[in-house]
């Protein structure tokens, strides 16, 4: 019997000055992560042979100038760039910020012909990324160009997902942003998320108000009687089961997210620090609704200990192994959605 081949996971190393190189090689310095997956690291041979020493990491890379050159069970290098660029630990650079971009659209190209299954993305710095040909705010917003689909930031561990209604939106103007149009869509995409990617037949999912007290009866703004309820409802005529809006100050410390599958907050900080402070250190940021599959660890850049050898590769470690779950759930639920008649007769 022919073996399956692992799936073929790309990997963005971001911005070079942060600490991405560190837990992409605490990552593969573990050899058994090489009999779950094949990694392609889009960066450079001679770049990342520096992070091997300054980490006296025993990560051996083989490099390659093409997809088509990917070896299975080897931590494969490719090679995006020639030039050997200066590496200031902790520094923000404009020219360092660029090479990310290029280690970005090169995996993004090779995830969009197949020839890696998924992608991981390791973090970038938002201002040193912008240029005249990309201006975009990070990468879910690029990913969704490219990748077709509508995105949501979902941030998910087995016990715990978090979706935004809004996400690098400015908090004077995310109750312009939320219209009842805009929660339909991100309610249909983690619901669809939570289907093909989790396995969830039936989910459940909350929605957290707006205002504080979710608007105390109009007494705290009129949004989520106005906006949010009637959508909820009509959402509930349809067959699925969504609550809220629920008083987001005490949703999770009274443990009533554990009655749900996911929770939709509204901005970014509402459902990130609650997420992040369960969380820490096991999150994943998965970029639900896309047509492929891309996950990155729930951490920024870290400039502050950048170089010191002190990140924790945790979150990055189960970056990797979620995407590889995913990807095998969506094959799964593609699988059974073809002829669900021929499944359902094999049940009788």
């Amino acid at each position: 019997m022919k073996k399956a081949e692992l799936i073929k996971v790309g990997i963005s190393v971001g911005d070079l000055n942060g600490i991405g190189t560190e837990i992409i090689l605490k990552t593969f310095e573990d050899p058994r992560m090489l009999e779950f997956c094949t990694p392609v690291i889009f960066a450079s041979i001679k770049t990342m042979s520096f992070f091997k020493k300054h980490f006296d990491s025993p990560v051996n890379f083989h490099g390659i100038n093409e997809v088509n050159q990917i070896v299975e069970g080897k931590v494969n290098v490719l090679n995006v760039w020639k030039e050997n660029p200066n590496i200031e630990f902790g520094k923000e650079d404009n020219e360092i910020g660029q090479l990310a971009v290029k280690s970005l659209e090169k995996a993004t190209e090779a995830l969009k012909n197949d020839a890696v299954d998924v992608l991981v993305t390791a973090p970038i710095n938002k201002l040193t990324i912008q240029s005249d040909t990309f201006k975009f705010p990070g990468h879910t917003n690029y990913l969704a160009k490219e990748l077709g689909g509508t995105s949501l930031m979902f941030m998910v561990t087995d016990e715990l997902k978090v979706g935004l209604l809004t996400d690098h939106v400015p908090v004077k103007d995310v109750s312009n942003h939320i219209t009842s149009k805009l929660i339909a869509e991100k309610v249909e995409t983690v619901y669809k998320s939570l289907v093909q990617d989790f396995r969830i037949n039936k989910p459940r999912i909350a929605i957290l108000g707006i205002n504080p007290h979710a608007g105390d009866n109009g007494v705290i703004g009129e949004e989520d009687d106005k906006v949010v309820r009637p959508t909820l409802e009509k959402i509930r005529d349809k067959g699925k089961l969504v609550y809220g809006p629920y008083s987001a100050d005490s949703f999770f410390g009274s443990k009533n997210y554990k009655n749900f599958d996911a929770v939709i907050a509204s901005y970014h900080d509402q459902g990130l620090i609650p997420f992040k402070t369960i969380t820490f250190g096991e999150g994943v940021n998965y970029t639900a609704g896309l047509s492929k599959v891309r996950t990155s660890p729930d951490h920024g850049t870290a400039f502050e200990i950048a170089g010191k050898g002190k990140a924790d590769e945790s979150s990055f470690k189960e970056a990797v192994f979620m995407a590889i779950k995913i990807f095998n759930n969506r094959k799964e639920y593609k699988k059974l959605s073809k002829n669900p008649l021929k499944h359902a007769s094999k049940k009788i």
